[in-house]
């Protein structure tokens, strides 16, 4: 440490330590290399290669590079010729650790060995002494030079006036009054020559002297070659590897290129129209079929506003905002959308329908950097649905004239039920005021009956009219329990008769829809209908119809009628909405393909329930928009 600090910053010393070994004090020290004594095989310093070796500190002098400069001299290094070099941490682990046998051979500061024995931890006759020197004033074992002990010194700015006074304090102190409360320690000498101190470090190239050490090429690579053979292997594989990434980049190079015009083909062969739009909504890419679909060239529509351009009017005529318009919504909430019913205007100023979808895209670093609409030309869709529509409200017509056939009969009794009522009651009547008891109030209850069964044949006849008329009313609220009850009036008879167990589960609180009324009673019509025909092959006590209407979790009324008949095979499922499919002997099979129909025109499905392969029943629901209650 003195060295360093003298050779970095000017330090001097100003007294020598005096020690107390435990033969006499000393200013000087050394280091002792020691084995076993049982090690016959270790007798000389050479005889220290390839063995393992234990140090107590790397930049421990005495511990260590006093040993090291002494081996240095017969061209042992201890890092290379060693099989193992190990540095212990402290002194009498060293000492320890050759005894044990768990090192070949070690080294300590003199007078360590010596303490240890008059201390008991270690017999010194266990021992055997390598390199061991004699010095007459020096009586401890050692096999090293020796070298002064530590200095006391002063820094180079302090006053030559101060450093006289310490060293003369320094001096006076008799070792029986040392400060230094230790019995290694006595008192301070002269302070000596450290010339062999730096002698040591310029021959083994430490600090400070490292830098100073002359190395030849030959010397490098002797000493170095391992590291010189990996430097070249190294940079063999790195120019391997710039070879291999050169040939790579080419190939994806040109990759890339065949996948540009590979893209660029199918993007202008696609059928579908295609553009791209930034986030500012203008458009930065279309392809063939869009130019060909809208007659808008490429040079219209690239760096314009896709919105101002196709999207600036409702199909009705009304303005169509751009914060509505999909395309730009997907680039800013960057979420797809698919849209299946929209316009989209042409350059001759008529409109397209169209499909489409919008999905944004992202760079590399996953940021929106706008969206990619892909959009299909649907007119001719359009105008075939709208003919299917057509045609299936004339199916819808000649159905319910066809059900009026089958409602002959029950209507008849229906009618007859009362007019036979009021004709009964009129007899009655007519016999009351004949007879000399006065019966006024009597033949004003009897009078109130005849009416009630008047309006109620009246009902029926209206009922009939409304349910063959061609143009029906349009959509308006309607109530469900009214419906329900109109078609009971005409299957009540006919449910008693069969001995069907009937219960309702009817919604007080969602009464009320948006929908065409009659349309609506006859969907309900011919799915009792039905379900009272499968109950046919059941066992009377097992005969149970229900009709329910419950609010369902997307803000509508759900209407189901279930009945515990046979269940329905997969093959009449498939089928089951296809008109002229019938599973009846005298049925015409338009009623269900009719009834899909009209809950299509009011927005909805009808679907079914029917565990496959079970005698379980069915289940047939649809779903109306609710309403508020009209009076």
């Amino acid at each position: 440490m003195y060295v360093n600090l003298e050779e970095k910053y000017g330090v001097s010393r100003l007294a020598t330590m005096v020690t107390s070994d435990i033969n006499r004090p000393n200013n000087v020290f050394g280091g002792v290399i020691f084995t076993r004594e049982d090690r016959d095989d270790i007798n000389s310093l050479r005889d220290l290669k390839n063995k393992s070796f234990m140090a107590v500190d790397k930049d421990s002098l005495g511990g260590f590079q006093m040993a090291w400069r002494e081996m240095n001299a017969l061209g042992i290094n201890p890092y290379r010729d060693f099989s193992r070099l190990e540095f212990g941490g402290i002194h009498d682990r060293v000492v320890m650790a050759v005894l044990d046998g768990k090192v070949d051979a070690g080294t300590v500061r003199t007078d360590i060995l010596e303490r240890m024995d008059a201390a008991g931890t270690i017999d010194i006759d266990d021992l055997k002494f390598i390199n061991l020197r004699h010095k007459d004033k020096f009586l401890s074992l050692h096999s090293t030079r020796l070298y002064p002990e530590w200095p006391f010194s002063k820094l180079s700015h302090t006053s030559p006036e101060l450093a006289r006074q310490v060293a003369v304090a320094l001096l006076q102190i008799p070792p029986s009054n040392s400060p230094l409360s230790s019995d290694k320690y006595t008192n301070w000498s002269i302070p000596l020559d450290y010339h062999e101190v730096r002698a040591l470090f310029k021959e083994l190239a430490l600090p400070p002297y490292a830098s100073l050490e002359k190395l030849t090429l030959t010397e490098v690579l002797k000493r170095y070659w391992y590291l010189v053979l990996i430097g070249i292997i190294s940079l063999l594989l790195l120019i391997s590897l710039i070879s291999v990434v050169v040939r790579h980049n080419r190939r994806l190079k040109r990759s890339q290129q065949r996948l540009e015009r590979q893209h660029e083909l199918i993007n202008q062969s696609v059928a579908d129209g295609i553009y791209g739009v930034d986030l500012e909504g203008n458009c930065t890419f279309v392809n063939k079929a869009m130019e060909n679909m809208t007659g808008w060239k490429a040079e219209d529509l690239i760096g314009k506003n896709q919105h101002i351009i196709l999207h600036h009017t409702h199909e009705d005529g009304t303005p169509h905002p751009r914060e509505e318009c999909p395309v730009y919504q997907s680039a800013v909430d960057s979420r797809a959308r698919f849209i299946s019913d929209d316009i989209f205007w042409k350059k001759d100023g008529s409109y397209i329908n169209v499909e489409y979808s919008c999905t944004p895209f992202r760079d590399l670093k996953g940021n929106i950097q706008g969206s990619v609409v892909v959009f299909r030309d649907i007119t001719e869709r359009k105008k075939t649905q709208k003919r299917n529509q057509e045609h299936q409200l004339q199916l819808a017509h000649v159905g319910r004239l066809s059900m009026l056939g089958e409602m002959a009969s029950g209507i008849a009794h229906e009618l007859n039920q009362p007019l036979t009522a009021i004709s009964t009651n009129a007899r009655a009547c007519a016999r009351m005021l004949e007879s000399d008891n006065n019966n006024i109030e009597q033949c004003a209850d009897v009078l109130d009956k005849i009416s009630s069964q008047a309006e109620r044949a009246a009902n029926v006849i209206q009922y009939i009219r409304h349910f063959s008329h061609k143009e029906l009313p349009h959509q308006k609220p309607a109530k469900i329990s009214l419906m329900v009850d109109t078609v009971l009036d005409l299957l009540e008879k006919e449910i008693q008769s069969k001995k069907i167990n009937l219960e309702l589960q009817l919604d007080k609180d969602h009464d009320w829809v948006f929908a065409q009324d009659i349309q609506i009673e006859q969907v309900i019509l011919n799915l009792v209908r039905n379900a009272i025909d499968s109950l046919e092959c059941v066992p009377k006590g097992k005969r149970n119809l229900s009709i329910r209407s419950t609010p369902t979790n997307n803000n509508k009324i759900e209407i189901r009628v279930s009945d515990t008949g046979l269940g329905l095979k997969k093959v009449i499922r498939d089928q089951l909405f296809e008109p002229f499919m019938t599973t009846k002997d005298q049925g015409m099979g338009l009623g269900l393909s009719i009834s899909q129909g009209i809950i299509e025109a009011h927005g909805g499905q009808i679907k079914v329930e029917s565990p496959l392969g079970q005698q379980t029943g069915v289940s047939f629901y649809f779903s109306l928009p609710p309403a508020k209650e009209r009076a």
